[in-house]
């Protein structure tokens, strides 16, 4: 598939990834932990593509092939990269030919790994449309270790539990059964299993077949976002609505990198006979590091609507969460203060 207008370029690297994520994720299954795809790409509006698509279809695809995955895939732009590969006259997946890619020779460079850090996958677009995928994986709960070699490996839905997983592919070239071997020379982590590098050489044989594909895979990522923090302050005061009982409320939030942060808001006020409680639940602040972005909400003693919040001293708390845009995990902080309604 030749492009031959940046429209094009847009449409066909987008259909590409939808397909290449699937194809992973089919080839890596039963890995556990969350997947996160990281990307080299060729130009801004391709990156843009490419980016939005690996998330949506990643997610996808892993929930259908790799459950019990749990998260959010995540697309990062790669640093550097490469994977070469022959087969001798007649192999069936590199036809006999040999292949070198780089980021600067592909539409996309993809590499992908599960939170678990027991797999790893690549694929690799070129500007004509192939789409080269290839996945290796530890056997099940195991993790992939540097400086080891991984021998008997067989493709799923063919490997037992015990087995390593390994398989290689190309668009119109798949081979379900087959056996072979890979070695981790080097591996490293950034938090949330974000693979951050990857040395590792393959060797594959389509069942039926003594000619193996040989190939080498290297990949550099950039260094990891920061993990999300967040913050949530309270007031000190507030105000009451004595007819109607309603309590205003408020404070701020902060937060180390744009982040949607949810509060769930409650207080509580003993009094002589009774006890006023009400609360807000899903109160959305949209957060943008630098200064505290405040809040407020108001609410009557709607959990035990028999009392009613008068002037005085009173308990407020909050418990925010924010999903990390950058990583499949969530991150909360919990405050409690003692405050005072005033009349308003």
């Amino acid at each position: 598939m030749i492009r031959s207008s940046t429209l094009g370029r847009h449409a066909a690297r987008t259909a590409a990834v939808l397909t290449a994520a699937f194809a992973l994720a089919v080839t890596m299954a039963p890995l556990t932990g969350t997947a996160q795809a990281h990307m080299i790409r060729s130009s801004t509006l391709g990156r843009h593509a490419a980016r939005t698509a690996a998330v949506l279809t990643a997610a996808f695809a892993l929930a259908v092939t790799m459950a019990p995955l749990t998260g959010t895939a995540q697309a990062h732009e790669a640093v550097t990269g490469s994977l070469s590969f022959s087969g001798e006259p007649g192999e069936y997946i590199s036809g006999g030919q040999s292949y070198a890619y780089t980021p600067d020779t592909t539409e996309m460079f993809d590499i992908s790994g599960p939170t678990s850090q027991s797999g790893l996958g690549a694929t690799v677009v070129t500007p004509e449309g192939e789409r080269w995928a290839l996945s290796m994986s530890a056997p099940y709960g195991q993790k992939l270790v540097a400086g080891t070699t991984y021998s008997n490996a067989r493709s799923w839905p063919e490997a037992q539990p015990e087995d390593p997983q390994l398989q290689f592919s190309v668009t119109d070239r798949y081979c379900e059964s087959g056996t072979g071997s890979f070695t981790i020379s080097h591996i490293a982590y950034g938090p949330h299993g974000y693979m951050r590098e990857i040395d590792a050489t393959f060797e594959r044989t389509c069942s039926g077949s003594t000619l193996p594909v040989r190939g080498e895979l290297h990949a550099r990522m950039p260094e990891p976002p920061a993990e999300l923090a967040i913050g949530v302050q309270l007031n000190t005061s507030g105000t009451v609505a004595t007819r109607t009982g309603e309590i205003t409320v408020g404070g701020t939030t902060t937060c180390n990198k744009p982040a949607r942060i949810s509060i769930n808001v409650s207080a509580y006020q003993t009094q002589k006979r009774t006890t006023a409680t009400g609360s807000h639940e899903n109160l959305i602040v949209v957060c943008e590091p630098g200064s505290p972005v405040p809040w407020t909400t108001s609410f009557p003693s709607n959990i035990d609507p028999t009392a009613s919040f008068q002037p005085g001293a009173a308990v407020l708390r909050g418990l925010a969460t924010a999903d990390d845009r950058d990583y499949p995990v969530s991150v909360t902080d919990f405050r409690s203060d003692d405050i005072t309604l005033v009349r308003s």
